[in-house]
């Protein structure tokens, strides 16, 4: 990406540190200098000071020989900086504007990776991480054979381990406030959300804890139930627990999950 020689800017950087202020390069009409500056502030790592001055000019710049480039420049400012929705914004403004430029297969992956960099934590909301992984596959779409694609993969799968991390936050919040007053079944809530946790990733790390917990609101719901509906909820119980112990047959919660079952059995063999 950077076409100039190391002299000229070993140079700038001299004239940067000994008698040009930042003012005078923003303000100066000149915008080869302006340009060059702004490329010397970015190898200092003056990334504020660089996107600043491309900020002021990437318009004029446009249809030029240095459009493109000065996007890209501008995006990775934003990139150093830890600015990353900024960073992506200007690497999508990028590939749409040059679809076949030189840098387009660059852009589009780090127009995810931008995204995937600020990743929330599961507890908060994750619009950005279905845009994030969103991106990154429309990325390997337009490009199946990039040598980016393995890190984009990787990076998929650790945002899907956060969605999942999500709903299983979400499905204990639920088990948790268990029958106290509140609108609709939670348990029921809570089987429904970890069922289409396990659905949608089948893959997860969490399986093991989503699956006993859909075990535990099963067998609450029995438990709990009114009288007319405790049969066929403890049934239920009976086969959430052969599935379970059937996966994990070496399960930390076997002794949790043998006790539902206990109960359960115990309820139905009188029932019947």
């Amino acid at each position: 990406m950077m076409k100039r020689t190391v002299y000229i800017l070993l140079l700038l950087v001299v004239t940067l540190t000994s008698c040009d202020t930042f003012n005078k390069v923003y303000k100066t009409n000149n915008y080869d200098y302006r340009y060059e500056t702004a490329k010397a502030y970015y190898l200092e790592g003056k990334y504020l000071k660089a996107s600043d001055l491309l900020e002021s000019m990437v318009t004029m710049l446009k249809g030029g020989d240095k459009a493109e480039e000065s996007l890209v420049l501008l995006a990775r400012c934003y990139y150093e900086s830890k600015d990353y929705e900024t960073a992506s914004q200007y690497f999508k403004v990028h590939y749409t504007n040059y679809p076949r430029g030189e840098y387009a297969e660059y852009t589009r992956f780090y127009s995810g990776k931008s995204l995937f960099m600020g990743t929330p934590e599961p507890e908060l909301d994750q619009s950005n991480t279905y845009a994030a992984i969103n991106e990154l596959q429309l990325f390997m779409e337009y490009y199946p054979h990039s040598s980016y694609n393995a890190e984009a993969q990787e990076m998929i799968m650790k945002m899907h381990d956060v969605l999942v991390k999500k709903m299983y936050l979400s499905a204990k919040l639920y088990y948790d406030l268990g029958d106290l007053a509140y609108i609709g079944n939670n348990y029921q809530a809570c089987i429904v959300t970890a069922q289409n946790a396990l659905k949608d990733y089948p893959y997860t790390n969490l399986r093991e804890e989503l699956s006993v917990l859909i075990l535990r609101a099963k067998y609450q719901m029995a438990h709990k139930s009114v009288e007319v509906k405790k049969l066929e909820r403890y049934r239920n119980t009976i086969d959430e627990y052969y599935a379970f112990k059937t996966e994990f047959p070496d399960s930390k919660y076997i002794k949790e999950a043998d006790k539902y079952y206990k109960e359960a059995i115990k309820f139905v063999k009188i029932a019947e």
